[in-house]
This record gives C-alpha cells, structure tokens and sequence, in this order.
C-alpha cells in the first residue's frame, strides 16, 4: 500500500504544490481543508485520496481529521504542518486578535495535529512530520512581524519535541526554515524579498518530498534556506 500523507492547507500556494508532487511520487494523501470545494484541483481517484474538514482555529477538527484519516486508510506515515498565517504585530501595531490568530493558527493548530497522529506514526515504524516554519523562526530582522516570528520560533521548539517524543518509535521530524515564497501570503507586504528572487512553491515541494524520502538513518532536524545573504543563527 502507499503510503499516507496528511497535509495541512492543501487548497492553494505552498500546500497544494506540497500536495501535488507527493501525488506525483505515489503517496496517498489526506487533505485538510476548510473549504473542502479546493480538492476539485487535484485529478486524482479517491483511492488515493481524502478530503477531510480542518479548521486551525478549531482544536477539535485536528482530531477529527486525524481520525478520518486512519478510517480511510489504516495509517498515518507522516503529516505536513503547512498551514499557516501572516499578521504585522509589533510593539506599534496590530491587535491581540491579530496575535491570537498567529499563535492558534502557526502553533496551537500543529501541536494538537501531532498530539492525535503521534500513536499513529510511531506505529510505522518510520513517521515523519514536517513543520513548515521560516527563516524567520532562526533570527529577527527588522521590519518583520515581531508575532509572526515569535509564532514561528515556537514552531521550531515544537519540532524538536517531536523528535525526542518519537525517536525511538522511528519518528523523525524537521522544521523546513525557507524565505519569502511566492504565494499570497506575503504578496501585498511591504519591504518583502522581491518577487524575482522569491521562493517557488513548488522548490519549497521538492524539499519536502525529499525530506519524507530519508531513511531513518538520515535525519534532518531542520533545513534552511535562504533568499537573501544573511547570518542566521
């Protein structure tokens, strides 16, 4: 059987780009998704396919979606933490809505993802997670969300306890650190990398799809990549 990939915001930019190359190199996939109307974009039969209902804001989906998917397919080998959200808050701007939303999107909403699948992909003997954080989790640079960057440091936290939460079991997570993407979720900011030098959803795709190829033995606990020159701690 193929294996199961579970991946979060799946409809458009960086996740469907995820989604579409895994289909590609012959995963089955099960697609979170709050307008569940996206997956029509992907041409491919429901035995290698489920779509089911995830909301960030909602803890509760996460379990929900994580059940339905071992219903569908009897297994989870690895789960894509792409979801995520952009608000300029810093100490002169943006509203505590703006900073709740960036923490129960960007963090609460992976965390209780990897709480349900964690029993799932230790029994496989070889489950992965990917954590879709930034270079912005590895250093400040000015003008950026303070709580974007704080949301995404905590994400890398987060991924480290992964690792030390299912090592034995054959878990093995990495925070994927990438600059600006070319998706809309920096498209109407100012001051961001120039469109020419920016990320493409589908290069972030193959770093991901060769991320889930690694055996075991070569983990990768996080992999930068940068767009512009830069020191990165």
């Amino acid at each position: 059987m193929a294996r199961v990939a579970m991946v979060s915001g799946a409809g458009r930019g960086l996740g469907f780009a995820i989604a579409d190359k895994l289909l590609t190199d012959g995963w089955s996939l099960s697609l979170g998704l709050r307008d569940q109307s996206q997956a029509k974009r992907f041409d491919v039969g429901p035995e290698r396919l489920h779509v089911g209902h995830f909301d960030a804001t909602d803890p509760a989906s996460a379990e929900q979606w994580v059940n339905g998917t071992v219903d569908r397919f009897g297994q989870i080998d690895a789960l894509v933490n792409n979801v995520g959200v952009l608000r300029m808050v810093d100490f002169e701007q943006g509203s505590e809505e703006d900073l709740d939303d960036l923490w129960a999107i960007n963090v609460k909403a992976p965390f209780w993802l990897i709480r349900a699948a964690l029993p799932y992909l230790k029994a496989t003997g070889a489950g992965r997670v990917v954590n879709i954080a930034s270079t912005d989790a590895k250093r400040f640079r000015p003008g950026t969300s303070v709580g974007y960057s704080m949301t995404k440091h905590a994400l890398l936290a987060m991924t480290q306890a992964v690792r030390h939460a299912g090592w034995g079991e054959g878990v093995r997570a990495t925070a994927l650190c990438p600059g600006a993407i070319d998706t809309d979720l920096i498209a109407n900011l100012p001051g961001v990398t120039p469109k020419v030098d920016r990320l493409t959803p589908e290069t972030v795709a193959e770093m991901v799809a060769f991320i889930l190829a690694l055996p075991n033995q070569a983990s990768v606990p996080e992999l930068i990549v940068n767009t512009r020159l830069e020191t990165l701690i």
